[in-house]
């Protein structure tokens, strides 16, 4: 089954219910008004800081979409790429694409134009879906891309070189296009996190989307009374594959346009969201301004609010331990994957398995997990190795680059890049990515298992741990701190801190700066390479 007929299926049956709301919270603040108070939308509609969309005009606007693509020319297997911030249209857009036959391909809303042109090259994209905030970016580079034909622009005021989506689309038909779609059909192109250089084109087909869509459900159990509150861009695979689960049950999710914890609060509370998926920055962020005062909880209504879980990045034990001292009531999760095993839930930790927090947990549902070692046979328990993972949501292979495919892909197994092990429950832990494994005077160090160590202290944001050269070791470990506002911390504290730790575990160098990550939330760690290179590091340097 092909991932547009769920659309048409909540289309038929549940026509009249909404599907999609969007909040935009700061354009709320501007105007001081209640999101309840609708003459706001009714009288400057580019205003609205609350919009909703029922499940029919959920599929005729695809539908109208896909018709208009259709009669300027796009077919079966050509590329439309969507440069958006997330909004009411993303999603119909992207399904409009799908029912053509042809690719979607998000773009990550902080390319460049630089990044913007290698992206639309590679995907051989015939079409871009863009957003106001990117015409400064995509005008300069246009000439530069020929096989770029068809401009769709989202919003008023369109540039004199692309069409406005929303006038263009709303004169086609609502009838779905007769265009047959399989299982086994292109279906669409995710882009790699690009942390280490430009990002990889990552080909899915139909079969992959749907597995996220069975896997997510299966896993977090999602009915048609739940509400999803969506906060990652849904560019990236992780917000919505999230979202897939929610989309198989046909209930509702919110789109919030920011991440200030009080906003996501009151999203939760106004909204009567269910289930949140959150980065660690944020959640973080959301704990810190409890502890604060910033937030005051007793100010929202949270009961409904059943399920927190995260990923995209390893998650530190002591955050969820904070977590529940203020939700005890939650149910959590840890969620693994990667945009090459169509995002979240190749391996996650599982409802009921909170007392491992810490693990990302076990395959998950419909797929198989292996820790392989450097000569290709799996590790004993307990040894670090290279964690593999094979399931329906592999994706068919980085598009037009054979040799970066067949690096990852050997028999059906992906090879993720990630060190990890299993423990005698079974259950797997990240010990870090295989390219940040630090070699310092003969021994692995697992920046992952620092930083872990050093998010329980109380003074400490966030943290990132990276190998810097070092004459004598070869590599040493220094450690990048971000201290939570108004609190202060000296280098001596934090040595006496890691004190406890094995001497050779211990960073040699201590940083106190910000941690930069990316709108997925990993750790940009090639920009503090970059910036902390061996002659102008300002640090403490311990002694060997």
């Amino acid at each position: 089954m092909p991932i547009t007929e769920i659309l048409s299926r909540n289309a038929l049956l549940y026509g009249a219910e909404v599907s999609l709301v969007e909040i935009n919270p700061e354009l709320q603040e501007k105007h001081e008004v209640s999101w309840r108070e609708y003459e706001l939308i009714e009288t400057n509609p580019a205003a609205s800081f609350r919009r909703e969309m029922t499940w029919r005009d959920f599929d005729d606007q695809a539908n109208r979409f896909a018709n208009l693509l259709l009669h300027r020319g796009i077919k079966r297997g050509d590329k439309v790429a969507i440069l958006l911030m997330n909004c009411l249209e993303w999603l119909p857009i992207y399904f409009g694409v799908l029912k053509t036959g042809a690719i979607a391909v998000p773009l990550n809303f902080r390319y460049t134009g630089e990044e913007i042109k290698y992206c639309l090259e590679l995907a051989e994209a015939a079409a871009l879906v863009f957003g106001p905030e990117f015409t400064d970016r995509v005008e300069p580079v246009r000439a530069l891309l020929p096989r770029v034909g068809l401009y769709f622009f989202v919003g008023g005021n369109e540039p004199a070189f692309a069409q406005n989506y929303a006038h263009a689309a709303e004169i086609c038909p609502s009838q779905a296009p007769q265009i047959r779609i399989t299982d086994e059909d292109d279906a669409a192109i995710y882009f790699s996190s690009g942390t280490t250089g430009f990002p990889k084109a990552i080909l899915h087909n139909h079969r992959s989307l749907v597995s996220s869509c069975r896997t997510e459900q299966n896993h977090h159990g999602q009915t048609r009374e739940d509400n999803f509150l969506c906060i990652p861009p849904l560019y990236h695979t992780g917000a919505k594959m999230h979202w897939f689960g929610s989309f198989l049950a046909g209930s509702r999710a919110v789109l919030l346009r920011g991440v200030k914890p009080k906003w996501i609060l009151k999203a939760v509370s106004e909204e009567k969201a269910t289930i949140v998926w959150l980065l660690v920055p944020w959640a973080q962020d959301i704990l810190d301004a409890i502890e604060s005062g910033e937030v005051k909880l007793d100010e929202y209504n949270l009961d409904q609010w059943r399920l927190m879980h995260i990923g995209a990045q390893p998650v530190p034990p002591s955050l969820i331990h904070r977590w529940q001292k203020y939700f005890p009531h939650h149910l959590y999760d840890t969620n693994y994957g990667l945009s090459e095993s169509i995002g979240p839930g190749c391996v996650h930790l599982g409802l009921e398995n909170i007392h491992k927090v810490g693990a990302i947990g076990k395959p998950g549902f419909n797929w198989e997990a292996r820790i392989i070692g450097e000569g290709g046979r799996e590790v004993p328990q307990g040894s670090v190795g290279e964690l593999a993972v094979k399931g329906p949501g592999v994706m068919k292979c980085y598009y037009n680059d054979p040799e970066a495919t067949a690096a990852v892909l050997k028999d059906g197994w992906l090879f993720t890049g990630d060190m990890a092990r299993m423990d005698e429950d079974g259950f797997i832990y990240l010990v870090d990515r295989k390219k940040d494994v630090i070699i310092c005077g003969g021994e692995n160090l697992y920046p992952v298992q620092i930083e872990d160590f050093l998010h329980g202290h109380d003074a400490i944001k966030d943290v990132a741990v990276i190998g810097l050269p070092d004459h004598r070791l070869g590599e040493i470990a220094a450690a990048i701190i971000e201290l939570k506002p108004d609190r202060e911390c000296t280098e001596a504290e934090i040595l006496a801190f890691c004190a406890s730790l094995p001497r050779y575990k211990r960073p040699r160098r201590i940083i106190f700066d910000a941690v930069p990550r990316n709108p997925t939330g990993k750790i940009e760690k090639p920009k503090l390479r970059e910036k902390y290179c061996p002659g102008s590091l300002v640090a403490v340097q311990i002694e060997n």
